[in-house]
């Protein structure tokens, strides 16, 4: 039990820390800064707590990487013996890929609203009427990609649980069998 245990916890702690700190930064910090009386402290305020937000996650990132290399290494003759193991780490590899490059993409257009955030806005993802077509532009995308963040890492941490359901006897048994 002890091989995987750390590797294991840190993997699916560091996705807990993307999926919680996503959701938090779209609910919380974004709703609450569009309470700001002043429109052009909603988007700076946003975008810095985004950036205080970035290390951690960027930190988490790497953790979540290197434990999955670890958790992989670890499952390596389960992959290669193992109906469907090997196949569902692909795809969560993709799933969990495709989430950093939509997260580094939002903090991208989290930055351009940075660098306007004087033009001021309704919310940290809703611009004012007026606002330039770099401001709107950024800020409509990330009104999505703020909602697509959580969906990637939720989705990662189902698969997660999946793998773990695969690790259950009856379903090693089975794998093994076909």
């Amino acid at each position: 039990m002890a091989g995987n245990l750390v590797s294991r916890s840190i993997h699916d702690l560091t996705a807990g820390a993307w999926f919680g700190g996503s959701l938090m930064g779209a609910i919380g910090l974004n709703g609450a800064t569009a309470e700001a009386k002043d429109p052009a402290e909603r988007t700076r305020l946003s975008a810095l707590g985004w950036k205080k937000w970035a290390p951690f996650q960027t930190a988490a990132f790497g953790a979540h990487f290197l434990s999955g290399l670890a958790v992989l290494w670890e499952n390596k003759g389960r992959m290669a013996k193992q109906d469907g193991v090997t196949g569902l780490t692909v795809y969560k590899s993709a799933v969990t890929l495709a989430g950093a490059a939509v997260s580094l993409y939002a903090g991208v257009q989290g930055a351009k609203v940075d660098k306007l955030a004087s033009e001021g806005a309704e919310g940290a993802t809703e611009p004012k009427p007026g606002a330039s077509e770099e401001l709107r532009s950024a800020q409509q995308q990330l009104k999505i990609l703020q909602w697509a963040i959580p969906v990637f890492a939720g989705w990662v941490i189902v698969l997660g649980a999946k793998h773990g359901e695969m690790q259950r006897p009856k379903n090693v048994f089975a794998g093994l069998a076909r």
